[in-house]
C-alpha cells in the first residue's frame, strides 16, 4: 500500500476527506485539523490501495490540493490490518503490477541529472570496459555494465515520450549527449596513455578479442537482447524491483560499445570504431523503442482504471464531475 500525507487548504479540505471516505480502495483516514502551519492548513493521513494510488492523487489534484498545500507519498512495506486488506481486494489487480507515476517521475528525475557523479561514474565505467577489451576478459566487461549509470536518462527519454514532457526528454538527451562523449574521450585518452607508456597487452588486436569481440559486431541477437533488456528495466523501474534491474545493466553493452569506439580509435582501426558505433546505436535504439511500448501499455492500463474511476462514488462525493481529471 501508499501512505499518502496530505496538508489540504481549508478551501479543500472537506472534499478531500469525502473524497478519501468514500473511496473503498483507501484506508486509515487520519485528520488533524489545522495541524499544518506551512503552509496552513488541515493534515490528513491515509493508506491507499497501491492499484489506486495515482488516481487518487490526480484526484487531489484536481482539488487544488497541491496548490496550496501538499502530497506526500511513502510506500508502506508491511501493514496489519483487515481494512488495508479489504482497500486491497477493492482495487482491481495485482499490487506488483501496480504503476504508481508519482513514483516513476521521482525516480527518473533523480537519476538524470547530470552531475559530476554522473559523469564519474561514466568515465569509470567506460575506462573498465577498456581495460577489458585489452584483456579480453568478460569479468571486467561485466564490472563496467553494473557500474555505468545510463539506464536513468534512458528510462527518462521514455517517460518523458509517453507522458509528453519534452523538457524531462531534454534533460535526459542532455545527459547522454555530454555523458558518452565525455566517456569515449576519456577512454582514447587513456588508452594512449597506456600505449606511450608501453603498458598495453603486446598481443592485442582491436580484431581478435574473441571472448569481447561481440562489443563490436552487431547483429540480430543484439538487438534483440538490447529490446528484451529495456523492457524488463522499464518494468522493474515503475515495479520497484531493483533487483531485475541489476540484470538489465550486465545484459546490454551501451557502455563497453561506446568504450570500444574510444579504444579502437586510439589503435586507430577505424572499421572497429564503425562497428562499435552500430552496436552503440543499436542498442540504444532498442532499448528505447522497448521501453516506449512497455511504459505506454502500461499507460493504456492506467488510463482505462482512471476512466472507470471517474464514474464511481468517491469522486461524487468530493464533488468532481465525470470528465478528464488531473492524470
Amino acid at each position: 500500500m501508499i501512505h499518502l500525507r496530505i496538508v489540504a487548504p481549508a478551501f479543500c479540505s472537506s472534499q478531500v476527506l469525502d473524497l478519501l471516505t468514500a473511496a473503498e480502495s483507501v484506508t486509515n483516514v487520519v485528520r488533524l485539523p489545522e495541524a499544518a502551519l506551512k503552509p496552513p492548513g488541515d493534515l490528513i493521513l491515509c493508506d491507499v490501495a497501491r492499484e489506486e494510488a495515482s488516481v487518487i492523487v490526480d484526484d487531489l489534484r484536481e482539488l487544488g490540493v497541491p496548490v496550496e498545500g501538499s502530497i506526500a507519498l511513502t510506500s508502506i512495506d508491511s501493514q496489519i490490518s483487515a481494512g488495508g486488506d479489504a482497500a486491497v481486494k477493492a482495487a482491481a489487480g495485482a499490487p506488483a503490477d501496480a504503476v504508481v507515476w508519482e513514483e516513476v517521475e521521482a525516480r527518473t528525475s533523480d537519476s538524470i541529472e547530470l552531475s559530476a557523479s554522473f559523469l564519474l561514474f561514466t568515465v569509470v565505467a567506460m575506462l573498465i570496459a577498456a581495460v577489458g577489451i585489452l584483456l579480453d576478459s568478460p569479468i571486467l566487461i561485466v564490472g563496467a555494465m553494473v557500474v555505468g549509470p545510463e539506464f536513468g536518462p534512458l528510462a527518462g527519454v521514455c517517460v518523458a515520450i509517453v507522458q509528453r514532457r519534452p523538457g524531462l526528454a531534454r534533460r535526459s538527451l542532455t545527459a547522454l549527449g555530454i555523458a558518452f562523449p565525455i566517456g569515449i574521450a576519456a577512454t582514447y585518452f587513456g588508452v594512449e596513455l597506456l600505449i606511450f607508456a608501453g603498458q598495453a597487452p603486446a598481443d592485442f588486436s582491436t580484431a581478435q578479442h574473441p571472448l569481447t569481440d561481440f562489443i563490436s559486431r552487431p547483429d540480430l541477437f543484439s538487438f534483440v537482447v538490447a529490446a528484451l533488456a529495456g523492457t524488463a528495466g522499464v518494468m522493474s523501474l515503475t515495479s520497484a524491483k531493483s533487483g531485475a534491474l541489476i540484470g538489465v545493466l550486465i545484459s546490454v553493452t551501451t557502455i563497453p560499445a561506446a568504450a570500444n569506439i574510444g579504444v579502437a580509435a586510439a589503435f586507430g582501426d577505424w572499421s572497429q570504431v564503425g562497428g562499435a558505433a552500430l552496436q552503440l546505436t543499436i542498442n540504444l535504439g532498442a532499448i528505447l523503442l522497448a521501453g516506449v511500448l512497455t511504459l505506454a501499455v502500461q499507460r493504456a492500463l492506467f488510463l482505462r482504471r482512471e476512466r472507470r474511476h471517474r464514474h464511481g462514488a468517491a469522486r461524487k462525493a468530493a464533488g468532481l464531475d465525470e470528465g478528464d481529471s488531473a492524470g
